[in-house]
């Protein structure tokens, strides 16, 4: 979700700067223009972090005494996130 809201931040950005020619007394479109460009470049790229860094995998390993021969037993479990859940 956020890697298209800094795509919709940008692109609205640019028509403000490139295609509106309005001059507005209280407002500079140009530099609101190239602030949601801003906004939507840094919004994109925290959106790709969040992403590269939900595709980890998590390891876990854990020691049991198996009761009936008295000898430790090391269970390891390797798991991913599940891009199924929404």
């Amino acid at each position: 979700m956020s890697i298209g809201t800094g795509v919709v931040l940008f692109v609205i950005g640019a028509i403000l700067v490139y295609a509106v020619n309005v001059e507005v007394d209280w407002v500079n479109l140009d530099m609101v223009g190239y602030i949601l460009m801003g906004a939507g470049v840094i919004v994109f790229l925290v959106g790709i972090v969040l992403l590269a860094r939900r595709r980890r995998t998590e390891s876990v390993s854990r020691t049991v005494v198996d009761p009936a021969t008295g000898q430790p037993t090391t269970h390891r479990t390797v798991s991913a996130p599940n891009d199924d859940v929404i």
